[in-house]
């Protein structure tokens, strides 16, 4: 187990040859340092994702004490209260009925209608860095453009936005394995922060709708007339703010830095923009954005023999399930034409990622746009690979033209 080490900077810069020695050693391996069980291989993530046994919490059947488990510090409760009303942390029935009434105003008719908006916000940021002969290609482009766009379709104003992407790297830093004291308290005050912002917008949405996610959002009922509670109504919010700034902006600078690496794979996609969908979705599996998802064992499960007992982690590696030779040929290898590519980046089950649709649009949107306007682009100088593990992404990417 040496090899897999989420502090040690060369295992966080290339974590996936000790991927290969977990899937090697087995199905399931016991991690002390995390007390956590971690699994490796696609097929099993693939089918835990979607077992009902297992749960993002366990608070909607037990408490923490009945689990086994000590409850979080009374000083972290404003991150608490604002993550665990999310869809991300919930189960059934909660889960159930705030993606119900979320759909509702997030819908592929309402993604789809952004795509004339992405495509010119893209092909105006590549526009400008063009203009400044390059730049960092993460801050010029990958970080502004789902900033922007999830802004837009929550109806947060152009003059209020410069706080949402701190916000969201403080709060993020908790999905990290053993946050620090001070990782926590940074996430306590943006979550503070970021809350009292959304209830005063939502103050005034309630007011005076428009036609925005968020008024979306406080506007959707079903047949029951169940509605959003005002914090499930903030906590809604920055989870779709926080993936659109993370997982996208991470997945674009991590998939142009395989590009840069593979300069075979990137000239191809260069004389050949119709592989920019399969580019897309094979850069999201080379180099995965989000590397580790956890699960509570919430009833004894038995994978290969290894009975994991209730109130036991599991950590689902998808970096090294993206990585399986028993599901994808050559792995290691970067193919932008793969055909067979059922990735799991964006996770699967009940959990799939509601924003999935909006992502590949946007990478699609950013990807046309630099090779479109940028088809000289070069990598300037090699990046430096961000000290964190499970949301996987660089400090910048310097380009050049």
């Amino acid at each position: 187990m040496a090899a897999f080490d989420p502090w040690d900077p060369a295992f966080v810069d290339d974590p996936y040859p000790a991927y290969a020695e977990l899937r090697d050693r087995g199905r399931v391996t016991y991690y002390e340092p995390t007390d956590q069980w971690l699994v490796p291989r696609h097929a099993d993530v693939s089918a835990l994702l979607r077992d009902r046994r297992l749960g993002r919490t366990y608070q909607h059947r037990f408490t923490h004490e009945d689990f086994g488990r000590t409850a979080p510090p009374p000083e972290h409760e404003p991150f608490h209260t604002l993550n665990d009303h999310g869809m991300l942390d919930l189960e059934p029935p909660d889960h159930t009925r705030i993606r119900r009434l979320v759909s509702k105003a997030f819908t592929p008719r309402t993604v789809e209608q952004l795509k004339p908006y992405v495509s010119r916000l893209a092909g105006e940021l590549v526009d400008g860095l063009v203009a400044r002969g390059g730049g960092d290609l993460l801050t010029e482009v990958a970080e502004p453009l789902p900033v922007a766009v999830i802004a837009e379709m929550l109806g947060i104003p152009e003059s209020d936005r410069a706080p949402l992407r701190p916000w969201s790297a403080d709060i993020c830093g908790m999905y990290e394995l053993s946050p620090s004291e001070d990782t926590a308290a940074r996430a306590v005050r943006a979550s503070n922060e970021f809350s009292s912002y959304l209830r005063e917008l939502i103050a005034a949405r309630r007011k005076e709708p428009g036609d925005d996610l968020i008024s979306g959002m406080i506007a959707a009922h079903d047949e029951d007339d169940d509605r959003l509670t005002e914090q499930e109504l903030i906590s809604t919010a920055v989870l779709l703010l926080n993936a659109g700034h993370e997982a996208t902006v991470n997945a674009t600078v991590n998939g142009w830095w395989a590009l840069f690496r593979n300069p075979g794979q990137l000239a191809a996609l260069r004389a050949d923009h119709s592989l920019i969908p399969s580019a897309v979705e094979e850069l999201m599996r080379y180099d995965t954005p989000l590397q580790l998802f956890e699960r509570w064992v919430l009833d004894e499960i038995e994978i290969d023999g290894t009975v994991i007992p209730r109130g036991a982690e599991i950590a689902m590696l998808f970096g090294s399930a993206n990585h399986d030779p028993a599901v994808f040929a050559s792995p290691e290898r970067l193919d932008l034409t793969r055909a067979d590519n059922p990735h799991i980046s964006f996770s699967a089950g009940i959990h799939y990622c509601i924003g999935a649709p909006l992502a590949r649009i946007e990478l699609a949107a950013s990807m046309r746009a630099l090779l479109e306007r940028a088809p000289t682009l070069t990598l300037a100088a090699d990046p430096v690979r961000k000290p964190n593990f499970v949301i996987r992404g660089l400090e910048g990417l310097s380009v050049a033209l």
